[in-house]
């Protein structure tokens, strides 16, 4: 209701004035004069509130270490000289007193590679066929 008051007293006075021949004169006779406008901007930048960041890396347990050693023993008798034997069966199997289990044995016996007609060859030995075993 107050704000309303002020503008009819306003109104009031304008109409007044403006009744005023004297006034009107001088307010004619006036220069319009540039007039200089401030702005002000102000900008309020709400700060937010820290956070919290928990990295948790989980780690494997290591894998047990296991070490599985096989020893193999193989025995070689010596040559007979003389007996007149080839040493083989004629069927390109291998000597009969000499058997590997596989390459890893002959390696370490130091006979690989055995060819076709040695004592400790055998066709298990030779994967590709051509008389050759663990080349």
């Amino acid at each position: 209701m107050i704000p309303a008051a002020v503008v009819l007293l306003l109104v009031g006075v304008g109409i007044g004035a403006a009744d005023d021949p004297a006034a009107t004169e001088k307010t004619a006779d006036a220069k319009a004069a540039p007039s200089a406008t401030v702005t002000a901007t102000a900008t309020v930048t709400a700060t937010p509130a820290p956070s919290v960041t928990e990295t948790v890396t989980a780690s494997p347990e290591p894998a047990p270490t296991v070490t599985k050693t096989r020893t193999v023993r193989v025995t070689v008798p010596p040559a007979a000289e003389g007996d007149g034997s080839s040493g083989g069966s004629g069927s390109g199997g291998g000597g009969a007193a000499t058997y590997y289990a596989n390459c890893s044995a002959a390696r370490a016996a130091g006979a690989a590679p055995v060819h076709a007609g040695e004592p400790g060859y055998g066709r298990h030995l030779d994967r590709d066929g051509d008389g050759v075993g663990c080349e």
